[in-house]
C-alpha cells in the first residue's frame, strides 16, 4: 500500500494508537501517545475515531514524501511544517499530493508533535495495538517497537476533503507557560508526614533531563518518603516518592508493578501536558477531588466521541 515515504525519522518517531490495554496483569506496558489531548484533536481534525494509529514526533525534525493524494493533521508540539517549502498553519488538517515533500523543523515549544492521517496509518497489531514499545519490543511500523528509520512507508489511503480546517485557538495550549498541574492525593498518601505533602504542593519542582516515555523524574528539595516492605500494581499518572526523595511521574510506557510509596495520581488530562515539557521546564502542583478529574474526563471523551 502506498503512503508516506520516510526521508528523515527524525529523533524519535512512534506510532502510536490508544494503547495495549487488558495485558498488564503479564506486565505488558500499555504505551499510546503521551499527549492524548493532541493526538485526538489530530484524528478529530480528519474525522477519525479516536485511537486511530498516527505518528508521534519527538522534537520534529522530520520530513516526509508522499506517494499519493490524501489528508494529513498536524497538531501538538510548535515545530515549523513546511509543504514543498509552502507554510502549514498549526494545529490544522491540509492536502499532501504524490511527490510533495512535509517537512518539520525542530520544536520551538513543546516536545512532541502528532501526525495523523485520513484513515490513520496502517500496521500490523501485537497484542490488539499496533503502539510502539522499544522496552518490550512490542509494536509499531515493524511490529518490535521500534522508531522509523529512513526509508520506512507509513501505509494510508487516498482521502479527500473540501477545505481545510484548523482546531480553534483557545483549545491550543500553551506550551511556553509554567503549569499549574492537578493532583488526586491517595494511595500512600496517609502515611506521608503533613509537612511533606505540604513540601510538594508548595515548591517549585523542575523536569529532570533523565524523564523518558517511562516515567517524568522531578527535581526540587527531596521528600521523605514513608517505608513500604510491598510491591503493588501501578498505572500511568501515578506519583512514586523513592528513598532520595525525588518524584517519579508514570508515563505511558511505564512498568506494572512497582513498590515505592505513591503520594497520588496526577490528573489525566495534565498528564498531557506534562509531555510537552522540556528538561528543567518548570512544574508547580496543586490537588484536585476525584469528583472534578471524573468529571471532567468524562466531558473530554464525549468531546471525542470516546
Amino acid at each position: 500500500m502506498s503512503g508516506l515515504r520516510v526521508i528523515k525519522p527524525g529523533p524519535l518517531s512512534l506510532l502510536q494508537d490508544d494503547g495495549r490495554h487488558g495485558w498488564q496483569h503479564l506486565g505488558v506496558s500499555p504505551a499510546g501517545p503521551l499527549d492524548r489531548q493532541a493526538a485526538a484533536w489530530a484524528n478529530r481534525l480528519l474525522d477519525n475515531p479516536w485511537g486511530t494509529p498516527l505518528l508521534e514526533i519527538a522534537l520534529g525534525y522530520v520530513e516526509l514524501e508522499g506517494e499519493l493524494d490524501t489528508w494529513l493533521a498536524l497538531t501538538g508540539a510548535e515545530a515549523a511544517a513546511t509543504l514543498d517549502g509552502r507554510p502549514l498553519p498549526p494545529w490544522s488538517r491540509f492536502a499532501i499530493g504524490a511527490g510533495q515533500r512535509l517537512r518539520l523543523a525542530y520544536a520551538h515549544s513543546g516536545q512532541r508533535a502528532y501526525l495523523a492521517a485520513a484513515g490513520g496509518f496502517h500496521a500490523e497489531a501485537v497484542l490488539g495495538s499496533v503502539s510502539a514499545q522499544a522496552r518490550e519490543g512490542l509494536g509499531g511500523l515493524h511490529g518490535t517497537g521500534e522508531p522509523l528509520r529512513a526509508g520506512d512507508r507509513l501505509a494510508c489511503r487516498q482521502a479527500r476533503f473540501a477545505r481545510g480546517l484548523s482546531v480553534p485557538w483557545p483549545y491550543r495550549p500553551d506550551y511556553r507557560a509554567t503549569p499549574l498541574l492537578r493532583v488526586i492525593t491517595g494511595g500512600d498518601a496517609g502515611s506521608f508526614e503533613a509537612e511533606q505533602l505540604a513540601r510538594f504542593f508548595e515548591q517549585t519542582w523542575r523536569l529532570s533531563p533523565q524523564s523518558d516515555r517511562m516515567g517524568a523524574r522531578l527535581l526540587g528539595e527531596a521528600l521523605q518518603p514513608p517505608k513500604r516492605q510491598w510491591s503493588l500494581g501501578v498505572t500511568r499518572g501515578a506519583i512514586q516518592v523513592p528513598a532520595d526523595g525525588k518524584p517519579i511521574i508514570l508515563q505511558a510506557d511505564h512498568q506494572t508493578m512497582g513498590g515505592y510509596p505513591i503520594l497520588g495520581w496526577l490528573h489525566p488530562l495534565d498528564q498531557d501536558r506534562l509531555a510537552q515539557c522540556p528538561p528543567h521546564h518548570k512544574l508547580r502542583f496543586t490537588p484536585v477531588s476525584v469528583a472534578d478529574a471524573q468529571a471532567e474526563l468524562r466531558t473530554f471523551y464525549r468531546f471525542f466521541g470516546r
